[in-house]
């Protein structure tokens, strides 16, 4: 049958540090389960209602609670690999962390491992591995629209539907760029790179000034 496992005890400090890693989405997932099963025990919880309600072997639940119960919150931390020794100190990694997020170099829209490498003094692989550690990827942009047009839905369909059903002798014209024009400001604010999540930015910008149009059109019927 096994021993039942006694209750564990949180102290405010623990409990606060724990609950802060619990709500972690993105990153250190590991983290964050190992937490929840840590608060999930403290509330008094058996291992088995542990395992079951978060889909784990009870043999991970007891590995973890064991080790809070033995060296704190720091035992939920992942221990270090075997093998050479960390060359980069927590400062080096902080700063290419720091300028990969909150600068852009004054050449590029972004940095690349080479350019960053030659800013901070770091070879270019001890960049990609920080940015891999991080899942820091510069180089993308997504773009996104949020419409607010009340009839948005029913557009859709409409454009859709000359694709889907196109109606006999159907002209479809669409205006897009004009020259001389440029983009000053986009339509919503631009969303900055973070750890997991690339650079998003909306696909289109509002216009400041005049903009003039002009378009002729000559029809007729087939013969």
């Amino acid at each position: 049958m096994g021993r039942t496992a006694a209750a564990v005890s949180l102290g405010d400090g623990d409990r606060s540090i724990l609950e802060a890693w619990s709500r972690r989405r993105k990153t250190a997932q590991a983290l964050a389960l190992r937490s929840r099963i840590v608060l999930l025990a403290a509330a008094g919880r058996s291992s088995t209602a542990i395992a079951a309600e978060l889909g784990l072997h009870i043999q991970t639940v007891g590995k973890w609670r064991r080790r809070f119960e033995r060296r704190g919150a720091d035992g939920l931390l992942d221990e270090p690999r075997p093998g050479q020794p960390r060359k980069l100190s927590d400062a080096q990694i902080e700063a290419v962390l720091t300028k990969t997020l909150e600068t852009k170099p004054r050449d590029a829209t972004h940095w690349s491992t080479r350019s960053l490498a030659r800013a901070t003094g770091l070879n270019q692989t001890a960049i990609s591995r920080i940015w891999r550690a991080f899942a820091l990827q510069p180089q993308r942009e997504e773009s996104f629209k949020l419409s607010q047009d009340p009839l948005f839905i029913d557009k859709v369909r409409d454009i859709v539907g000359l694709y889907l059903d196109p109606p006999e002798r159907a002209l479809v014209l669409c205006v897009d760029e004009k020259s001389q024009i440029q983009a000053l400001e986009r339509t919503a604010p631009l969303l900055p790179l973070r750890p997991g999540q690339a650079e998003r930015r909306a696909h289109d910008y509002l216009r400041h000034g005049t903009t003039s149009l002009f378009a002729a059109l000559d029809t007729s019927p087939a013969t």
